[in-house]
């Protein structure tokens, strides 16, 4: 098992890697970046992502971008624990859709010396935290928080702009559901709802 050191040099084993931030903003990108990364240099790796998204495929992590990694669709956290088998490197996409007991799989998994990296969204369509997304940030190791750009003024974006009217806190969606707005234009658009 590869082993990366830590600040005062000595072996670390496991731990948790997050990468957050909202839609359009490459979390999933640099999740498929770092597993292909684990994989060039010969370590083992699994890709969870939950049963319920299916918008670009059943069973591969895709990214708005159209890249693609192989990855094992599961209905409930715990459903990653059973499948994880002798691994080094467990990526899991849309983090914010599994139920809380994911914050319990990534310290487990971290604590049998296994590196976890989550991507998912931290904010919902309303600016609210997501899921077990911020319970994942306070435990993890390294949080990583990627901003797309505003479609409104250009400024960074880091707000989930739902287009719709739906208001059921889950809506899979694209660029026709969804748009990226900076903190200013989010409070703007909402203040016309």
């Amino acid at each position: 098992m590869f082993l990366e050191k830590d600040l005062s040099g000595r072996p670390q084993k496991g731990w948790v890697e997050v990468i957050c931030g909202s839609m359009f903003s490459g979390k999933t990108e640099e999740l498929i970046r770092r597993l292909n990364r684990a994989k060039i240099a010969r370590q083992s790796v699994e890709i969870f992502k939950p049963a319920i998204d299916t918008r670009y495929s059943d069973t591969a992590v895709v990214s708005h971008n159209e890249n693609a990694i192989r990855s094992t669709p599961v209905e409930t956290a715990s459903n990653i624990l059973l499948l994880s088998g002798n691994v080094d490197v467990i990526g899991i996409d849309e983090a914010q859709f599994f139920d809380n007991a994911l914050v319990e799989v990534c310290n487990k998994l971290a604590g049998m010396g296994i590196r976890v990296v989550v991507a998912g969204l931290d904010m919902d369509f309303q600016g609210k935290p997501f899921g077990p997304m911020p319970q994942l940030m306070a435990i993890a190791e390294y949080v990583t928080k990627v901003h797309a750009i505003c479609m409104r003024c250009g400024s960074l974006a880091n707000f989930s702009h739902r287009l719709s009217h739906e208001e059921k806190l889950v809506v899979l969606g694209e660029k026709n559901e969804y748009e990226p707005l900076c903190r200013e234009c989010f409070i703007e658009q909402n203040k016309k709802k």
